[in-house]
C-alpha cells in the first residue's frame, strides 16, 4: 500500500484486493472456536436479578421514586440533610 498525502490523485482501483481468496485457512477456523464470546455477571447484578425474581422488589415504591427523579422532585433539602447525616456517621 501506498500512501501519497492529500495532493496525489490516484488512479481507479480494483474493489477485489489480492488479498482477499474467499478461502479460509483450517489453522484460523479452529482459533475462532476458542475466542468465543462470554458474559460476566456481577455480584451486584446476580443480587438485583435475585430480588426481582423472589418478590422483594417493590415495583410500585421503585416507579414512584423513578417519577419523582425525572420531575426533579425527589432531591429535597430534608432527604439532603439526612444523607449527609447518615454519610458523616458511618464516616466518624
Amino acid at each position: 500500500m501506498q500512501i501519497n498525502g492529500p495532493n496525489r490523485i490516484h488512479s481507479p482501483q480494483a474493489i477485489n484486493a489480492p488479498h482477499f481468496t474467499g478461502k479460509t485457512n483450517s489453522a484460523q477456523s479452529t482459533g475462532a472456536a476458542n475466542n468465543a464470546d462470554r458474559v460476566e455477571i456481577s455480584p451486584a447484578a446476580n443480587a438485583a436479578l435475585q430480588a426481582a425474581d423472589s418478590g422483594r422488589v417493590r415495583t410500585d415504591l421503585v416507579n414512584l421514586i423513578r417519577g419523582q427523579i425525572a420531575n426533579g422532585t425527589y432531591d429535597t433539602p430534608d432527604k439532603m440533610d439526612v444523607a449527609m447525616e447518615r454519610l458523616l456517621d458511618q464516616i466518624g
